[in-house]
């Protein structure tokens, strides 16, 4: 009997969008739901080998079944950290890989399977070209990292619902200590090899640790975030109080002897590490900086772009974007350049909001109207719901501007929309409008439910992720609003611009950064010159840039490879095209390379035709 292998996974893979992202009716045959057909005995057991790997792979994370909401013996545990266990996970996939080619036919297989065949070996193909740059990641940054990571996880997708619930919490957070050890070992090892952030990371990093074991009970003050979500949880219990009390004096216990001490151990190899900083913000100052890098840009565009292409082709939409917010300049009768409009923009107290309050109506007033607009324009709906929530206080200060977390397969989670108003004068009410139809409607929250519910295809296809095709969608749908006839207000309008000016300015200062050797500060004056965004939007920004090496090129790649796909699709069907199945041929095979997203167009195209 063949013995299935693992398929890879990783800790944050269910939650993952953005990064950052994330309902059927059909007319044309590409569009037709998308489930394994059990018409021969080949596509079964594909099916199957699927399904095995995917039981395999969260066998070995229960922090991707607690995002899948799975509840069973491992709800107390984390993932292993190790690089050790980094490795074997690589190795089975390849195997996985290596079996499914060596065991299947992919002539054999019928269409839905012949794509899920083609998307694993994209998947696998792509891990195979990171794996030798395994160690050049940050593992603690201002982005990305357990030191928020966790307090996230356990506060937001940690559910409660009975007592054995509450004593998985608590196991946690005893595993916590262990966990944060292991990642702050390899950390020390990466820096003593000279992959070590920037100077200016560091700060970021220890006070979101500190926000973390501040106040109870760790000291006097008020609760700290996971302590307070731990007795919110637990006193919502039917159980008696002689209960509730001893949970929550055990969670305080696995608080201050597990997870206190490592996040200790974590600030002293911060302030360790910033003391070993060099000069140099990209990652062509590591030894295999410049291969490094192609394979970044390789991996989030999912093409084989270079980094001066895609840099020539950031200047060129820059220059495009610019000659479109003139003439809304000219509308609104602003006289003055583009640059002193960009100025009064930045500037003007009329054009950000007094209070989180306003700011959140706003979004959900914009938000359900465009939920009632879906139905013209697309032909498959999301099932799940979602919400809008700030981001929350421990990690506000160093979070981006917004992102998106997927719902629950099971619908126990909604869709989350989280927006961070911790500098109300980050977020400006001319970009309120793109920022919301992005990340929730008709984007990520769309995109992300969509794929969640996409019935029997495989999980991979379901919670995995493609950077371009997600992001690209996000950014595709700030400009499809206008095709709906949203942005009435010409500085709406302009902020919509204003946001895809930011993606195309992406593509010129990522890889000037990590390239062409662009200082930090030569990033943040090339967006003050160019984009109407406040300054503490471009500084965040640019440092997000930083330590995402390529991340930040996949948004406007993918919304032009959309475009263009649709341009072509209109310009062949003419009065045969309907926006619904265009966008049923995008979004109901869940995330995909974008040559194989161009070749399913194509395919509808010639079948519709």
């Amino acid at each position: 009997m063949t013995k299935y292998v693992l398929l890879v996974t990783t800790a944050f893979l269910a939650a993952c969008s953005s990064t950052n992202g994330e309902v059927i009716s059909a007319s044309a045959p590409a569009a037709q739901t998308e489930l394994v057909e059990a018409d021969s005995d080949i596509n079964v057991r594909l099916a199957d080998f699927f399904d095995n790997q995917d039981q395999i792979a969260l066998a070995k994370s229960p922090i991707s079944k607690s995002f899948r909401a799975i509840r069973d013996a491992d709800y107390g545990k984390l993932d292993d950290p190790s690089e050790a266990a980094e490795i074997e996970q690589y190795e089975r996939d390849q195997e996985a890989l290596a079996f499914m080619e060596a065991e299947f036919d992919e002539a054999q297989l019928n269409d839905v399977s012949r794509l899920s065949y083609r998307l694993f070996q994209a998947r696998g193909a792509r891990m195979k070209a990171a794996f030798p740059f395994r160690r050049n990641s940050y593992i603690f940054d201002q982005m990305n990292g357990a030191q928020s990571q966790i307090p996230a996880f356990m506060i937001n997708i940690h559910r409660v619902s009975n007592k054995a619930d509450a004593e998985a919490y608590i196991s946690r957070l005893h595993a916590s200590g262990p966990y944060f050890e292991s990642l702050v070992t390899q950390s020390a090892e990466r820096a003593n090899d000279g992959i070590i952030v920037p100077d200016w990371v560091f700060p970021y990093v220890i006070n979101d640790a500190k926000n973390v074991i501040s106040g109870a009970p760790f000291e006097e003050g008020a609760d700290s975030p996971i302590y307070a979500d731990l007795k919110k949880k637990v006193n919502a219990l039917s159980i008696p109080d002689t209960e509730k009390t001893n949970l929550i004096r055990r969670g305080s216990q696995a608080l201050t002897g597990s997870l206190a001490p490592a996040y200790r151990k974590l600030i002293a190899e911060m302030e360790r590490q910033q003391k070993m900083a060099v000069d140099g913000d990209g990652v062509w100052r590591f030894k295999d900086g410049a291969d490094y890098y192609a394979e970044r840009l390789t991996n989030y565009t999912t093409t084989d772009l270079t980094a001066d292409e895609i840099h020539q082709i950031g200047l060129d939409n820059v220059a495009r974007i610019h000659g479109e917010m003139r003439t809304i300049m000219a509308q609104v009768g602003f006289e003055g350049s583009l640059q002193d409009f960009f100025k009064h923009l930045r500037t003007g107290d009329q054009y950000f909001y007094n209070s989180r309050e306003e700011y959140l109506a706003d979004a959900d007033a914009k938000l359900a109207a465009m939920e009632k607009a879906l139905p013209k324009f697309f032909n498959t709906l999301p099932k799940a719901p979602f919400t809008i929530k700030p981001v929350e206080a421990f990690r506000e200060k160093s979070a981006g501007k917004a992102f998106y977390q997927r719902p629950a397969p099971d619908g126990s989670r909604p869709g989350t929309y989280y927006v961070n108003l911790y500098d109300l004068k980050s977020m400006s009410k001319t970009e309120l409008e793109a920022l919301a139809y992005h990340e929730a409607l008709p984007g990520h929250h769309l995109q992300l439910a969509i794929q969640t519910e996409l019935g029997d295809l495989p999980a991979f296809r379901k919670f995995g992720g493609v950077t371009a095709y997600s992001e690209g969608w996000g950014l595709y749908t700030e400009e499809l609003g206008k095709d709906m006839g949203f942005y009435k207000d010409p500085y709406s309008d302009f902020g919509r611009l204003g946001m895809e000016l930011w993606r195309a300015c992406r593509l010129v200062v990522d890889t000037g950064i990590h390239d062409k050797r662009w200082s930090r500060e030569k990033a943040i004056k090339y967006l003050t010159d160019n984009t109407p965004n406040p300054d503490g939007d471009i500084r965040k920004a640019i440092e997000r840039y930083i330590v995402y090496p390529g991340q930040a090129t996949a948004y406007m790649i993918g919304k032009l490879k959309i475009m263009e796909l649709r341009a072509e699709a209109q310009r062949q069907l003419g009065d045969k095209f309907t926006m619904g199945d265009f966008h049923d041929v995008i979004l109901r095979s869940g995330p995909v390379p974008l040559n194989i997203m161009e070749e399913r167009v194509n395919s509808w195209i010639a079948t519709t035709r």
